[in-house]
């Protein structure tokens, strides 16, 4: 009397769908990657040896190699920069503002901005690239 079966079971894992759900994902992180660079404003910053990060309630004005102006990537005029940074004074007392400069313009257009801040008392950095190549 033989109680054995015949057949001998094999566990399997299905992996066929596996290749549809990892490209789905890269899908989705690539978009994801996408939608959450702030910094879209296109600028060529200068160098710097050493990178700092700042993690405070920041302001990034942003000014172009043709001169045009933007605060948090929204684009202003020259004259609304000061009546802005006010604004943001009076929500904040303790913000620093992220000035990114174009590496072609002259000193004197970035010390037209600086002055604003330094009459209004308010911390402003300058943003420059990374040695890696990262703007920072």
């Amino acid at each position: 009397m033989n109680l054995r079966r015949k057949k001998k079971i094999n566990a399997e894992v299905a992996t066929a769908s596996m290749n549809d759900i990892m490209f789905f994902l890269m899908l989705f992180f690539l978009i994801m990657s996408t939608l959450l660079n702030p910094n879209v404003i296109k600028l060529t910053l200068p160098s710097s040896k050493h990178n700092v990060e700042l993690r405070k309630k920041e302001v990034t004005i942003s000014v172009t190699k043709d001169m045009q102006y933007f605060v948090n990537n929204v684009p202003v005029t020259f004259p609304m920069l000061e009546p802005l940074l006010t604004t943001e004074l009076a929500k904040s007392k303790d913000f620093t503002v992220i000035l990114r400069c174009d590496s072609g313009l002259t000193i004197q257009d970035l010390v037209t901005v600086l002055e604003i801040g330094n009459k209004l008392k308010v911390k402003m950095v300058l943003a420059t690239k990374a040695p890696n190549g990262s703007n920072g």
